[in-house]
């Protein structure tokens, strides 16, 4: 194994087996933030697949090799704790927040979960209805589902399109092997990034984990290659509900995570439409009284990026908001920032950066982002450093690439 320091009580250890374990110690707290990242999840998928890897993240808390499904809810519950697991675009997450005397307890119950579940089929029929019950809430959810029809609008033949959470048809014919099947491809050392943020010392953490068997764990085949990414779909997708209201994405494919232009990205979005001082917010809201919820968005992935506006507002409204928004972008292309509004943004995100990553599960987070998205490690100031180098001509380039209205997808749900 090769430990090196990255900065005062930050350490990243990776294994010969290709385990990547970093943590970062925070002494003025009495807690633990810990979590496992597979390197694996919806974008690795097939069509006909859609949803296994959220399914899978699901089915490994219906029991593993020595821990019923009870036990598995109860064993951190019952001492403070909290365990947690979710599904991105491009990998899945396990997760605990403990008492720092309970990391051994934490990672015994991750390892467990992430390396020795079951997959039963009388346990997947169970959680497939929750699975289709939860594709349900997104579907009743209209400021959600308008999200996945962008997304498939802009990427018809990617999976970056791909709903993560699958369709009804696909989940509803996985089967256990096919949960399987990932789990013995996927969740393996080579694939698995681990991080922890808190009350802990890198080489106690390093033992527990050798404990748990993980640097003598087999390294697992090779990753799934995820397709080239195309570049994104132009036009209008509208889909006819009967609602109260019109739910509206305009947004476009940009960057991926390690393109140094997603800091010109956020610094744009944040003034078109993050918080109440935003240009989105003031004209559309407040001028033109067009809409209670509207704000611009912006997701960097491995492979791709994706930045753009929502806003939900009356049917009748609609094409008005539109119209507002449109100007709004047109402007941003055509004029870029100020160097007073560009200082002002950078200063509002600087303070968001900073205030974020007040908590160990923030710093965790953090920390398994530098091996998953392969980026050298920062300190907050050289981070902060990278937004300040930021300049005028930079987001008068990206804002004329990027933000010109004839270049977003739009995805309409709502009445005619």
């Amino acid at each position: 194994m090769q430990t090196v320091r990255l900065d005062e009580g930050l350490l990243r250890t990776d294994a010969d087996n290709g385990v990547t374990v970093l943590s970062e110690q925070i002494r003025s707290v009495r807690s633990v933030a810990v979590g496992m990242w597979v390197k694996t999840a919806s974008v690795h998928e097939a069509p006909g697949k859609m949803g296994v890897s959220h399914l899978l993240e699901h089915m490994v808390f219906k029991g593993t090799e020595r821990r019923s499904a009870r036990d598995i809810a109860l064993e951190l519950e019952v001492r403070g704790g909290s365990l947690d697991a979710f599904t991105s675009r491009d990998h899945t997450s396990f997760q605990s927040r403990t008492l720092d005397d309970d990391l051994p307890l934490a990672l015994d119950v991750l390892t467990d979960l992430v390396r020795n579940p079951v997959l039963r089929q009388a346990d997947l029929e169970l959680e497939r209805r929750v699975v289709l019950e939860e594709i349900s809430i997104v579907e009743d959810t209209p400021d959600d589902l308008v999200f996945d029809l962008h997304s498939a609008t802009l990427w018809p033949d990617h999976p970056y399109g791909f709903p993560i959470l699958g369709t009804r048809d696909t989940v509803g014919s996985l089967a256990a092997d096919d949960l399987k099947a990932l789990h013995q491809r996927a969740y393996h050392p080579r694939h698995v990034v681990i991080a922890a943020a808190g009350n802990l010392d890198h080489q106690v953490l390093l033992n527990l984990l050798a404990k748990c068997g993980w640097f003598t764990f087999e390294p697992g085949p090779d990753a799934v290659a995820v397709p080239s990414v195309p570049a994104g779909v132009r036009g209008t997708k509208r889909v006819m509900r009967d609602s109260a209201q019109t739910h509206i994405v305009m947004a476009t494919d940009t960057v991926p995570y390690r393109d140094q232009r997603r800091y010109p990205i956020l610094l744009i979005n944040t003034v078109l439409g993050s918080g109440m001082s935003s240009r989105l917010f003031q004209r559309v809201r407040e001028e033109l009284g067009l809409a209670y919820a509207v704000y611009a968005f912006q997701s960097f992935y491995r492979h791709s990026g994706l930045s753009g506006v929502y806003v939900g507002t009356h049917p009748s409204s609609a094409q008005k908001a539109m119209d507002a928004i449109a100007v709004e972008l047109n402007r941003l292309a055509d004029e870029g920032l100020t160097a007073e509004a560009l200082a002002e943004a950078k200063q509002q995100v600087k303070g968001q950066i900073t205030l974020s990553l007040e908590s160990p599960s923030a710093r965790m987070h953090r920390l398994a982002g530098l091996t998953l998205y392969e980026e050298p490690y920062r300190t907050i100031d050289q981070t902060l450093a990278e937004i300040d180098k930021v300049s005028t001509g930079d987001i008068a380039a990206v804002a004329d690439e990027f933000f010109r209205a004839d270049r977003q997808t739009v995805a309409w749900l709502g009445p005619a």
